[in-house]
């Protein structure tokens, strides 16, 4: 199956607000530790737009994606804990580099911490993985327990699913900062509380209804955060975060903050800067933890697939889209304009 001289479909980046649909090479078993997947469903992610507007990636032909599950369709001799025909939840192992399609070797933007292969590849039929165990964490990074009160900032699919998640898991109320009305709409419909910054402070509209504060803080937007004139402050949430939050509270972060070098599909990346201005002093004062960085799905992924298969969760409510894989040129400009809230790809 995984011959040579097959190829496949896949979706590529070839520069800002330029996203193709092309044949690829198939992706094929090199190191005994692999898995080739068929992938039946992948996604448009947020963090997906940072490349889309020309501020992270590397030389046109950049695969884009990283969300996807599938079926094993190939396995190497020294995997032991997978069989082909096994349907799997494909890792998001960006942080090593892990991802593979078949079409070269690109070196990841992030440096060399972070190892090469490309973030994602996962908008494809087909990817390859070293394995790993592909056994909620901002709602956990944020110290929370039952009964705190929770600011999530950003109402996209992950802001969404973070509201979700605090709700799931006993918040006593939760707050979700968006301007789209699209987006506060589908958080005000599990019960979390919008705020549009669009219309006032968003800090002083919840310290309105919360004196002393919220006990808990998420930051599910990023690097490309918006002021409510829509023009982009990157310090913002972080400010407003370390404003909104109660003494002795706790902020989590999965916004992704990764500053890299103009390169020929991200010639705008130099405008963002790596380092932004943080309230130390009153973050120092109120005695508060922060925990950010790379969610790893494999640590929560037994959990959360419990939680869906009893019928406690039901994620699906995100969903504003699905597509089929030629249609993504389009559904990336839908995205970007913020006309969709989570786009998913199904493949026959």
């Amino acid at each position: 199956m995984s011959l040579l001289n097959a190829t496949m479909r896949g979706v590529v980046l070839n520069g800002p607000y330029t996203i193709n649909v092309t044949d690829m090479p198939m992706p094929i078993i090199i190191n005994q530790t692999d898995a080739v997947v068929r992938i039946t469903t992948s996604a448009l992610c947020g963090s997906d737009l940072h490349m889309y507007h020309g501020y992270q990636g590397g030389e046109p032909g950049f695969p884009m994606g990283h969300e996807a599950m599938g079926y094993i369709s190939e396995i190497g001799s020294g995997v032991s804990s997978l069989s082909v025909g096994d349907y799997v939840v494909v890792p998001d192992n960006t942080a090593t580099g892990h991802i593979d399609m078949g079409v070269g070797t690109y070196t990841n933007p992030y440096g060399p911490s972070f190892g090469t292969g490309a973030l994602g590849g996962l908008q494809a039929e087909y990817a390859r993985i070293p394995y790993a165990d592909m056994t909620w964490s901002a709602v956990t990074w944020s110290g929370f327990e039952p009964g705190d009160t929770v600011a999530v900032f950003g109402a996209g699919p992950v802001g969404l699913l973070a509201a979700y998640s605090a709700k799931l898991r006993g918040a006593s109320r939760v707050y979700s900062i968006d301007h789209v009305p699209m987006r506060l709409e589908r958080t005000a419909s599990i019960g979390a509380i919008p705020i549009n910054f669009y219309e006032s402070d968003p800090v002083e509209q919840i310290l309105a209804l919360e004196p002393m504060g919220v006990v808990r803080v998420i930051n599910c937007v990023g690097m490309e955060a918006v002021n409510a004139q829509g023009e982009m402050e990157q310090g913002i949430v972080l400010n407003n975060m370390v404003r909104v939050v109660a003494a002795h509270g706790g902020i989590g972060q999965i916004g992704v903050y990764m500053a890299q070098n103009d390169t020929a599909v991200a010639p705008n990346a130099e405008r963002l800067s790596p380092d932004v201005s943080f309230p130390l002093t009153e973050f120092f004062t109120k005695g508060l933890s922060y925990h950010s960085g790379i969610v790893f799905p494999g640590t929560v992924a037994s959990e959360l697939v419990r939680l869906i298969a009893s019928g406690e969760a039901s994620p699906h409510f995100i969903e504003s889209a699905s597509i089929g894989i030629e249609e993504v040129p389009g559904y990336y400009e839908r995205f970007s304009r913020q006309e969709e809230i989570k786009i998913y790809i199904h493949f026959p």
